[in-house]
């Protein structure tokens, strides 16, 4: 994954429509479009392999649309400028972390030392349980 080619594929490709928004802003809402849509078609997205291409669309399938697009809403702040640059933060964001894989786990066994210590700590236990019976005469 390039980190820059994608950045620039994201400014690029994406398609970036305004409404209005709730929230912050008072009266001010009813007025003025300051939340902003940004779509982004998966296969615009630059600087990933194919195999990237498809764990994207597993990963992300919550925010893409029936036109296989990446789809996000965002209405945090009160100037459609501010909330434009958080949405194309926020794609980046997740297209990079829908990216990362992570390490598989090696299963590892028990060593000697360990096992020996749980049988000790069992056995006082054992022999604490057994101190607290009943003396039969």
């Amino acid at each position: 994954m390039n980190r820059t080619e994608l950045h620039e594929s994201i400014i690029n490709n994406s398609q970036v429509t305004f409404a209005r928004s709730g929230g912050k802003g008072g009266q001010n809402v009813n007025k003025v479009n300051t939340k902003v849509c940004l779509q982004l078609p998966v296969s615009a997205v630059g600087g990933i392999t194919e195999e990237e291409r498809t764990l994207i669309r597993t990963k992300l399938a919550a925010i893409i649309n029936a036109d296989d697009c990446l789809y996000l809403n965002v209405d945090d702040e009160r100037y459609q400028e501010m909330n434009r640059k958080i949405a194309l933060a926020r794609l980046e964001n997740r297209i990079t972390q829908a990216l990362v894989v992570p390490k598989k786990r090696k299963p590892t066994k028990p060593t000697k030392a360990s096992k020996e210590r749980t049988l000790k700590l069992k056995k006082i236990r054992s022999e604490l349980k057994k101190s607290r019976a009943k003396v039969v005469y």
